[in-house]
């Protein structure tokens, strides 16, 4: 069943109105309204729009009831079923609308830009609130994220390292300075590693991660740099997109080398204020490439509180994968030694190498 077939709209003059949108447009100008979601609860939280809020024209139950009466008894049943849920709820969704509203315009959507979009862009404009649709809806917004890679001329630096080189400090302190900074860890809610989770929100759906990208990135300038810290494919349960991945594999990379101590010293004070039981699950995680013997030696050094022997027992096995993730990186790579453990300094240095040509010649 489709969406158009629940419940009709009026046309002409009682619709003229309404504005519909491209996607790229509908965002742009959604900045001086609100977003409104009219798909379920369940579809909103699969996915959404950043900042979106949600006033669904069905619940859940409610949409599968009416797909099934459709599927079954036709769309005459089904539009009167539809109304049916509707009806007694109108007033509570201009209600709700209105408070999300607050004198701003609505710009509201659907998963095609079909009728319930339309249907509760007209109650809303009835009740005397602006509205703009989207052309093609949320699933056009999907859709317009990867048109948005292939179309335009990305920069993206990938500020790579051994684990503990403080990649995701630098990266602040880049993005103190006024620089483009995608935080791909900070959306995934995870540092990327078996102890990627610990201290961190609950991970997003993979389709809010790739929104929550899409948010980021259409705030940048292309024609500006975008600094990126490399990743692999997966953060944590969440995957980056095939066309973003490939885009940052074949990106010039910034590789950082500070001294072993720095890293381990960085890593103890990152992770030691952890239950020693998720550390000890943690590494757990990565006995079978750890070995072990080894396991056993770093699960004790965490019992005992030896962090630091714990941390350098962890690098045997992440240094090895670091070597290989080098190995297929097809762009430009700059190999950066340091022997200090200062983000600002090295964050200050970088800015000034790549705007002056020196940094990737």
């Amino acid at each position: 069943m489709t969406e158009r077939d629940i419940i009709t709209v009026p046309s002409g003059d009682d619709r003229k109105g309404v504005v519909s949108l491209s996607p790229g447009d509908f965002l742009q100008n959604s900045k001086e309204g609100r977003i409104v979601d009219v798909r379920t609860p369940a579809e909103f939280e699969k996915g959404h729009i950043p900042g979106a809020f949600n006033i669904p024209l069905f619940t859940n139950d409610q949409r599968v009831v009416v797909g099934t009466i459709y599927k079954k008894q036709g769309k005459e049943k089904a539009v009167l079923k539809g109304l049916e849920y509707v009806g007694p709820e109108m007033k509570n969704m201009v209600l709700k609308a209105k408070g999300i509203s607050e004198g701003s315009p609505l710009y509201v959507h659907c998963w095609r830009g079909g009728m319930r979009s339309a249907s509760m862009a007209w109650l809303f404009e009835t009740a005397g609130i602006k509205c703009f649709t989207m052309k093609g809806g949320y699933k056009a917004y999907r859709r317009s994220f990867h048109e948005m890679l292939e179309n335009e001329k990305w920069k993206f630096i990938v500020i790579a390292g051994p684990t503990g080189s403080g990649k995701t400090a630098i990266l602040d302190e880049l993005k103190k300075m006024g620089e483009q900074v995608l935080d791909l860890e900070g959306l995934a809610h995870h540092k990327g590693s078996a102890f990627g989770s610990l201290g961190e929100e609950p991970q997003p759906t993979n389709e809010q991660f790739e929104n929550d990208i899409h948010h980021d990135i259409r705030s940048f300038s292309p024609e500006r740099p975008v600094w990126v810290e490399g990743e692999s494919r997966s953060i944590g349960r969440n995957f980056i997109s095939d066309d973003l991945f490939n885009m940052l594999v074949n990106s010039d990379t910034v590789h950082i080398y500070p001294d072993f101590e720095y890293r381990v010293k960085r890593l103890v004070v990152d992770y030691a204020k952890y239950p020693k039981e998720e550390l000890i699950h943690s590494f757990e995680k990565i006995s079978k490439r750890l070995g072990g013997l080894r396991t056993k030696q770093a699960v004790e050094a965490v019992q005992k509180g030896e962090f630091d022997v714990a941390v350098q027992i962890g690098l045997e096995y992440y240094d090895k994968t670091y070597q290989h993730a080098i190995d297929n990186r097809t762009g430009r790579k700059v190999f950066f030694e340091t022997g200090y453990d200062e983000p600002d300094m090295i964050a200050k240095f970088l800015k000034e190498k790549y705007y002056s040509g020196k940094l990737l010649k």
